[in-house]
């Protein structure tokens, strides 16, 4: 009995680390770019009372044997890499990826941050950044008193300067395709960083032949979080958490009746 307590313990704790999970695809249901996660379990050990395959007599084995298994535990977050839905706002850095693919920014570290948030920015100098003022990469500088931005869906940026009709060329926006997305690691701020799970980049240009999706200018990639989902994962652990609770009242019980045997 005492082993029960334990097991319904890690029970109620992988629990508790989904629905930290939920809360935060909760949380981040009106972040941009963002991408829920998707709590996974994994049993524990089992201890074998009779090993299955094991010697009955000379001439037969056991065929199922005698194993008890130890809780579970929480082995992985999973992220969801669906596409979310995309809002028009008519701001002409505000930038959607149709598709696969993450933007590339340039982090203080010198690291290579990946995101999908295309929620963009000019700066003093007339750089693309992020709402932290981190570049993007490769660096896109638009013009001083450039009256209009004009960014294709294969990510050609044009701008038109004051006195001219025609736009010109001023820089070309790539994307990154990785192997394994849900390897990658997330440090906040909208922003991933590559691992030796995921794999290295593929550059490429968007709208290309690498896979790699398009570019929408003046739209923005909402969370793919459902609300609605979440809300029902909440439910399903809340009970589940309750159900090893029980288990938990049900030892004691028992324990508690074994302790009054001598009286």
């Amino acid at each position: 009995m005492l082993r029960s307590l334990y097991t319904a313990a890690s029970g109620m704790q992988a629990q508790q680390f989904n629905l930290d999970t939920i809360a935060n695809n909760l949380a981040n249901s009106s972040t941009a770019g963002f991408r829920r996660r998707r709590l996974q379990f994994q049993d524990l050990l089992y201890q074998n009372m009779v090993m299955p395959g094991s010697a009955s007599t000379q001439q037969t084995t056991v065929a199922a044997g005698l194993q008890i298994g130890l809780g579970t535990r929480s082995s992985a977050s999973e992220i969801i890499q669906l596409q979310g839905d995309m809002s028009a706002t008519g701001n002409p850095l505000d930038l959607t990826i149709e598709g696969q693919g993450f933007f590339q920014v340039q982090l203080p570290t010198g690291e290579t941050g990946y995101t999908r948030s295309g929620a963009f920015h000019l700066d003093a100098q007339g750089n693309v950044v992020t709402a932290d003022g981190s570049p993007m990469e490769p660096s896109i500088t638009i013009p001083q008193g450039a009256t209009s931005i004009t960014i294709g869906s294969d990510g050609t940026v044009s701008a038109t300067l004051v006195g001219q009709q025609a736009a010109q060329q001023v820089g070309n926006i790539q994307l990154a395709l990785f192997a394994n997305p849900g390897g990658l690691n997330s440090v906040g701020k909208n922003l991933f960083l590559a691992t030796t799970a995921s794999g290295d980049p593929v550059l490429g240009t968007p709208g290309g032949t690498d896979g790699l999706g398009q570019i929408q200018q003046g739209y923005l990639e909402q969370s793919n979080v459902s609300v609605v989902d979440e809300f029902i994962q909440m439910i399903v652990a809340q009970r589940s958490y309750e159900a090893n609770s029980r288990v938990v009242r049900a030892a004691d019980e028992m324990f508690q009746q074994i302790n009054n045997l001598g009286r």
